[in-house]
């Protein structure tokens, strides 16, 4: 008997079974679209480099990411309203690929077990679209936890805020200076490393309160004055 021969087919079978069970959770995941707000308060100087798939102010990044699904389903589990919140950090350039970062995922504790489910695949990567892409650049996965979140966005972005009770508070205002017209925003169209997407404009502010105290993850720390902003997203898939 040819060991190698056997050894060969074993793998292409392998291989095979492997690209088989990936084409079955594919057909398996319904269409789903999520639309909403995004914000993220982060340790960069303003503006924040990452956006612009440059290294962070600091050699080094971590921060609060917020999403709040203004419609969205998966299938037919309606997800309006919903809200997630993650912890992240990393080194380096993040869209360079040399790096990765790590995340821990707070979903909202009034979602259902279905909705909990469609949460976890979308914010996965599982169920395709964006977060598919986004996934290749988490590297150390921390948990997933449900819990209360309050998330507000002012209708004219002049602020928006974010809190997990007693855990984490970000909370940001436009930012402005003298020559800012009033009522407008300070806005970046096409930012090359969007945390959302392509086709975003990011308007930009200003973190006022940046709290974060989830040390047995790996996660501490309390600053303000630094960069943050909103992008509104639209992900659909699979």
């Amino acid at each position: 008997m040819d060991l190698y021969k056997e050894e060969g087919k074993q793998h292409q079978k392998l291989k095979y079974l492997s690209c088989l069970n990936n084409i079955l959770t594919i057909t398996n995941i319904p269409k789903w679209k999520t639309s909403g707000d995004w914000f993220d308060v982060c340790k960069c100087n303003i503006p924040c480099p990452c956006i612009f798939a440059q290294t962070p102010s600091y050699g080094d990044c971590d921060g609060v990411l917020a999403y709040h699904i203004k419609s969205g389903n998966y299938g037919e589990t309606v997800l309006d309203g919903l809200n997630a919140l993650a912890l992240s950090s990393f080194e380096g350039n993040i869209w360079a690929g040399n790096t990765k970062a790590s995340i821990a995922i707070f979903f909202d504790e009034q979602a259902d077990q279905k909705q909990r489910e469609a949460l976890q695949m979308i914010f996965s990567g599982k169920a395709g679209g964006f977060m598919a892409q986004f996934a290749k650049i988490i590297g150390e996965h921390r948990g997933i936890n449900f819990v209360p979140i309050r998330f507000e966005v002012a209708d004219d972005l002049s602020f928006w805020s974010v809190e997990i009770p007693g855990k984490i508070i970000a909370r940001a205002e436009a930012l402005t200076g003298p020559m800012t017209p009033p009522g407008k925003r300070v806005q970046t169209i096409n930012a090359p490393g969007s945390e959302v997407g392509p086709g975003t404009v990011a308007t930009w502010g200003t973190a006022v309160s940046d709290k974060v105290d989830a040390a047995e993850i790996g996660y501490k720390w309390e600053r303000s004055g630094r960069s943050s902003k909103h992008i509104k997203f639209d992900w659909s898939g699979p």
